[in-house]
């Protein structure tokens, strides 16, 4: 929805299912004629509603945890063997009717056997990816606020760095699994790039803010990283040209729970925190109340 849209659509319902891409501010909150009561956000992130004005207005928040969980990580690992694999290089290739034949040296890529993963957060999606990488023969290690319990660690087998910057020279692919907001925005910057090792890649499976989208594009035409992947923007859906043109890097346009089982279970889990609310009850996935 426009933003206008959203300001109308708050005056007009008293309820309002918010996806990603509808971002509602304090300043639409604090308008005159506030009716909504539920947002009943259909995704797992928040960081697009003003949480602390919803709370102060009196409007209850609700998400969908959980049942995004495995198809967010397989994007992560599509993205991880894209990259490295030089699979998009390849399709263009096919398409463009370039590709002479097999030989030797032909779009050498890397594989994920035998590398080390690192994980930025270590919540549902990163410890899911953790266990598709250990599949893949990857060694893991992790960065997060907070360190998770022994039992977690051992099932995962994943070490903890405490901090960022040693996971980011030991990693050969660093996979962002921390949530949006002031706290990470432009986590990824010109000096985290360079602190990453020259043949690493880069995955962003959480939120575009949390990269420097210019300190990237600089970082991968320079070769200060081998590559990157990403499925979320910024400012999506409008993408910098400068991404667009950018060498060693492969998009998707944010299909991280773009399965027909994870949008299904997104909508019940929306519907089920409704009909909570309406019979009076708190609803199971409340992250702000009044």
């Amino acid at each position: 929805m426009s933003a206008s849209s959203l300001r109308q659509a708050l005056t007009d319902y008293d309820v309002i299912c918010p996806t990603v891409t509808d971002r509602i501010t304090r300043a639409m909150i604090e308008q005159q004629g506030l009716r909504t009561a539920l947002l009943c956000n259909y995704g797992a992130g928040l960081d697009h509603i003003d949480l602390d004005a919803c709370r102060e207005a009196g409007i209850t928040v609700t998400n969908t945890p959980d049942v995004l969980t495995d198809a967010t990580a397989e994007v992560a690992l599509t993205l991880m063997l894209m990259v490295a694999r030089r699979a998009g290089e390849g399709e263009r290739e096919l398409r463009g009717g370039d590709w002479t034949g097999w030989r030797p040296t032909h779009l050498l890529g890397r594989q994920l056997s035998g590398s080390v993963l690192g994980l930025i957060g270590f919540g549902r999606i990163a410890q899911r990816t953790a266990q598709l990488g250990r599949a893949f023969g990857m060694d893991v290690i992790y960065h997060s606020r907070s360190r998770a319990a022994p039992a977690v660690e051992a099932e995962h087998r994943a070490q903890y760095r405490p901090e960022l910057e040693s996971l980011l020279r030991e990693s050969d692919f660093v996979s962002l699994h921390c949530p949006g907001g002031a706290a990470t925005d432009n986590l990824i910057d010109t000096a985290r790039l360079e602190q990453m090792r020259r043949t690493a890649f880069l995955i962003n499976t959480a939120r575009g803010s949390v990269i420097d989208e210019d300190a990237l594009v600089t970082a991968l035409e320079s070769g200060a990283i081998a590559g990157a992947g990403l499925d979320v923007f910024r400012n999506e859906p409008a993408i910098s040209p400068a991404l667009m043109d950018a060498p060693n890097l492969v998009m998707l346009p944010h299909l991280g729970s773009a399965t027909e089982e994870s949008r299904t279970a997104m909508g019940m889990r929306a519907l089920d925190n409704l009909d909570h609310w309406l019979r009076g009850e708190a609803p199971p996935d409340r992250v702000a109340h009044p």
